[in-house]
């Protein structure tokens, strides 16, 4: 059997998530991990088996030669090492955000198309097993044409002056933060779903003054299949879960054969036409981070890389997500829809603006 042979950029937070996926891909081999904090690389190496670590990427590309980079840095420093991987010949999968603003995220994607090097977003919410369930059914036409989508976000963990400081304090002074950070997950999990967006309109709001950014707020979604979906967003309030983390919300997809409702504890239940409401069995997944949706990713990457099959969320097709979200923004600051064809984001992030 093939292995790849992985390197990583990044021993942050999230950067766990990632390394639980990749012990648990039998074509993946950990080769190496690099962070400019050694000790902390250090201990993920041990918990991990990760072959070596290093603290300067192009040092550990050089060394080590890897089929496929794994970055999982903070935001202003994908774009170099994106370019450092595909000046090498090496495929990359980046972590969101893709940049910290669409120019930016234009000229990486730009760099990208004229390198020729593969380079996948790690936007993984898509891959958790309740939406890949979902679009299953949908595919099937189980649920008859389908109507609309909506998603009640209630994570739970954004009260008070100590809101997220035990995860990721970076929170609490983001200029933009609901729909960046979290909201953007949807955007593309609606897309997945619905197909393309057409419109926009959204009402955005900061509820808790600790912070700088909007933690709640409303998105209507107009597709251009003619359907529609709202995304109800407030990371004060939480929901009815054993662990409001799971799914951080509720949704309701809704075709003319019926409703499909995933609650919180990962749970899809099904109500036919006037009919009564009955659970849909599948495989919710792991208990880990969102069912093992980045392990699900990873998996779909080196399935690609090794067999050619089709990949999805490829930097090109990505900037689609990231138009809906700066037109998002637009439209809270000008109080008006945006439709999105032929509309053209600035260059800088529009603020949020209470």
């Amino acid at each position: 059997m093939k292995r790849l042979r992985i390197a990583g950029i990044g021993a942050g937070y999230f950067s766990r998530f990632h390394l639980e996926g990749w012990r648990d891909i039998a074509e993946a081999e950990l080769a190496g991990w690099c962070d400019v904090d050694t000790p902390r690389v250090a201990a993920m190496a041990q918990e991990f088996g990760i072959g070596q670590t290093f603290s300067d990427a192009a040092v550990m590309l050089d060394a080590l030669q890897p089929d496929l980079v794994d970055i999982v840095t903070p935001p202003p420093a994908h774009a170099a090492l994106v370019a450092l991987a595909h000046a090498r010949g090496i495929p990359v999968i980046c972590q969101k955000p893709l940049a910290p603003s669409w120019a930016e995220s234009e000229a990486l994607a730009a760099a990208v198309k004229q390198s020729g090097v593969l380079c996948v977003v790690h936007e993984n919410f898509r891959f958790q097993p309740w939406y890949r369930e979902a679009k299953r059914l949908l595919e099937a036409g189980f649920l008859g044409t389908p109507h609309a989508v909506a998603f009640r976000l209630r994570p739970g963990d954004g009260q008070g002056p100590s809101a997220y400081l035990d995860r990721q304090p970076y929170f609490q002074t983001m200029p933009r933060l609901l729909i960046v950070e979290t909201a953007i997950h949807w955007i593309d999990t609606f897309r997945f779903l619905l197909g393309e967006v057409d419109a926009i309109t959204a009402r955005l709001r900061r509820l808790n003054p600790a912070i700088i950014g909007e933690d709640a707020g409303y998105l209507l979604f107009e597709f251009a299949g003619g359907n529609t979906g709202l995304f109800d967003g407030n990371r004060l309030n939480d929901h009815l879960a054993a662990n409001p983390r799971r799914t951080m919300g509720e949704m309701w997809l809704e075709g003319s054969a019926g409703v499909l409702r995933l609650d919180g504890d990962a749970r899809l239940w099904w109500k036919p036409h006037h009919g009564d409401e009955r659970q849909h069995a599948y495989d919710a997944g792991p208990a880990t981070f969102g069912g093992g949706c980045c392990g699900a990713l990873e998996q779909h990457v080196v399935s690609h890389l090794l067999r050619g099959t089709p990949v999805e969320n490829d930097v090109q097709s990505y900037l689609s997500n990231l138009r809906v979200q700066e037109a998002a923004y637009a439209s809270h600051a000008t109080g008006q829809r945006v439709v999105l064809h032929g509309y053209d984001p600035p260059g800088h992030p529009t603020p949020f603006n209470p």
